[in-house]
C-alpha cells in the first residue's frame, strides 16, 4: 500500500475559501478613514461653536462664526476672551456654501447648520447643527 503525502486539491480551495473569507470581512470592519477625519472636525468644531456661544452670552456681545480660505474665524470675541482656534485638523475639510453663523448672546438662537465637506473625497458630508436651543451637533445630511 502506498501512503500520500500533502494535501488534496479540495483541502487547498477549502482554506483558500476560508481565508477569502476572514480577509472580506475583516475588509469590512475596518473603519472608513475619511469619514473619521470628518466627524472628527466636525466634533471640533462643534465644541469651538459652543465655546464660543458660551463667551458671548458672558460678555453680552454676538459672536460671528464664518468660513474662511484656510479655516474659520470668529469675529466678535471679546479681547479678554482666550483666543479660538482657527483653521481645521485636516487641510482637506471645507466649509461648503456657508454663510456666516452667529452665536448669542441671546441663550436661545436662530437655528443655524454649517455643511463640511472633504474635498477630493467620496465621503458625503457632515452637518453641525443647532436647532437655537440645544447645542450644535455632528449629523448627517439629509439626501
Amino acid at each position: 500500500m502506498q501512503c500520500r503525502r500533502g494535501f488534496t486539491l479540495i483541502e487547498l480551495m477549502v482554506v483558500l475559501a476560508i481565508v477569502a473569507l476572514g480577509t472580506a470581512l475583516v475588509s469590512l470592519a475596518l473603519p472608513d478613514g475619511d469619514r473619521n477625519v470628518l466627524a472628527r472636525d466636525g466634533a471640533r468644531l462643534a465644541a469651538l461653536l459652543e465655546s464660543a456661544r458660551a463667551q458671548s452670552r458672558v460678555a453680552g456681545v454676538p459672536v460671528q462664526w464664518r468660513p474662511t480660505a484656510s479655516g474659520f474665524a470668529f469675529d466678535g470675541l471679546p479681547a479678554t476672551a482666550p483666543p479660538l482656534p482657527s483653521g481645521w485638523l485636516d487641510a482637506r475639510t471645507r466649509a461648503v456654501g456657508n454663510a456666516p453663523v452667529t452665536l448669542g448672546p441671546d441663550p436661545i438662537i436662530p437655528a443655524q447648520a454649517i455643511v463640511l465637506q472633504l474635498t477630493g473625497s467620496a465621503t458625503p458630508p457632515l452637518r453641525v447643527a443647532t436647532d437655537g436651543l440645544r447645542p450644535f451637533e455632528v449629523e448627517d445630511v439629509p439626501p
